[in-house]
């Protein structure tokens, strides 16, 4: 990737180029906060308990991994003026047809999880209060109330805060642990203990975000970012991010090693494995220290319920536009993306739509038990969604849709190849997991 004189999609220089500055960050801090989850969280402690340090090396090429698909999607946004989906639409129908059952399956299952992620930590800070389905509702709306009103500056700064929660909670209590400096350095050359391939796979590939990824080049534009002149800064910050995320997989990689490798200590899996840690904790350092922790967890699960709901709405407005254009018969062109383009979805209708399917119809599952087939259409497509997003990239960002300075190099190509093979791997692997 070689920068040269930025222009515009329009042919014009556009605004000298700006030095990559701390000033600028954001949407980096915002794409970090929604994609680890959780869920993640738990996955990485269960790798750290399992084979102690012996799997860091993953965690680092999970960052180096992730740090190449969302500067991807931000430099198609940057480098073309148009937007993810539409750059989708112009790889054929399938892609539509695709998103459009994909977001709609997605978003109703993922509303009730993060609800009910968001609402585990309050039920065990105040288990003499409401139950898990009323905190799961007020989460929802509040997330909800909160997207409605607010722009990207205000949303920003929330997730910013919720952040630096999580990040000062997760590396204080892996400091309390007391981590083996020497086995984590020794834990960054590359081994694969026996049983230990779909842990490692999981730690490169399934931690940092899904979807949010592609909500990325969104953010980007919603900060006011919106051509070749951000390039440096968007690199900058999208570092950051994947940065904070690898020291957030680090961080809980020495909790598992530390405080339930030795002690054979097993987690439920998914999110209320951070209860389990949370009575560990209690056990091992006091009970200051666990509730310090489920502030935490409320934090890592709530900042994933405000970015998806605002994201992934911004994403499926930009998604009813373009079809709205194309089903109108009229002509594709549009507007170049930008702050403007961005605030004008966060009024539309479609954005708002989506963010009702987000939080009432789950709330249905809050009450039944997820219906079976829906599970299976959730997972196969969830599992397809990575290397749907990689290989696509791949392809958009070779071609001739592309400004020819800002297409891949060799180190993108070979990044996004590798990425798209491994999230192959990892969707024939959930494809296979899920309860046919």
């Amino acid at each position: 990737m070689v920068e040269t004189s930025a222009t515009t999609v329009t042919g014009e220089p556009a605004s000298g180029p700006r030095k990559s500055s701390w000033k600028y960050i954001g949407p980096g801090i915002v794409v970090a906060a929604t994609g680890v989850g959780a869920g993640d969280l738990v996955a990485t402690l269960i790798a750290g308990s399992k084979f102690g340090y012996t799997l860091m090396w993953a965690a680092v090429i999970g960052c180096v991994v992730k740090i190449s698909l969302a500067e991807a999607a931000g430099r198609w946004h940057l480098a073309t003026g148009r937007t993810l989906f539409d750059g989708w639409r112009s790889l054929g129908p399938w892609t539509t047809v695709y998103f459009a059952i994909y977001v709609v399956v997605w978003g109703f299952i993922y509303g009730a999880t993060a609800m009910s992620s968001s609402a585990l930590p309050i039920v065990a800070l105040f288990p003499d209060g409401p139950g898990l389905k009323f905190w799961a509702i007020v989460t929802g709306l509040i997330g909800l109330v909160f997207v409605w009103f607010n722009r990207y500056a205000v949303f920003e700064k929330v997730m910013t805060v919720l952040i630096g929660i999580m990040f000062v909670v997760v590396v204080y209590v892996a400091a309390r642990v007391v981590p083996d400096v020497g086995a984590s350095f020794a834990g960054l050359l590359p081994v694969l203990p026996d049983g230990s391939l779909l842990y490692t796979l999981g730690l490169i590939g399934g931690v940092g975000g899904t979807i949010t990824m592609a909500a990325y080049g969104y953010w980007v534009n919603a900060k006011g970012w919106s051509d070749t002149s951000w390039m440096k800064v968007m690199r900058l910050d999208n570092r950051v991010a994947y940065i904070t995320t690898g020291i957030f997989v680090v961080a809980m990689l020495i909790v598992g090693a530390e405080l339930l490798h030795a002690s054979q200590i097993a987690l439920t899996s998914g999110d209320r494995g951070l209860l389990d840690l949370g009575k560990v904790l209690e056990d091992r350092f006091g009970d200051g220290t666990a509730k310090l922790f489920l502030v935490g967890f409320f934090a890592t699960s709530f900042s994933s319920l405000i970015g998806v709901w605002h994201g992934v709405s911004l994403m499926f407005a930009d998604f009813v536009e373009r079809f709205r254009v194309l089903a109108e018969g009229a002509d594709p062109a549009q507007e170049h993306e930008g702050r403007e383009a961005a605030e004008r979805r966060q009024r539309s209708a479609p954005f708002r739509a989506y963010l009702l399917w987000l939080t009432f119809p789950p709330m249905t599952l809050l009450w039944l038990d997820e219906p079976f087939g829906l599970v299976i259409a959730y997972g196969v497509l969830g599992a397809f969604f990575m290397p749907f997003l990689a290989l696509t990239l791949l392809w958009l960002l070779n071609s001739s849709r592309t400004p020819r300075e800002w297409r891949n190099g060799w180190l993108s190509n070979g990044m996004l190849g590798l990425a798209g093979l491994l999230f192959i791997v990892l969707c024939v692997q959930q494809v296979r997991e899920l309860p046919w």
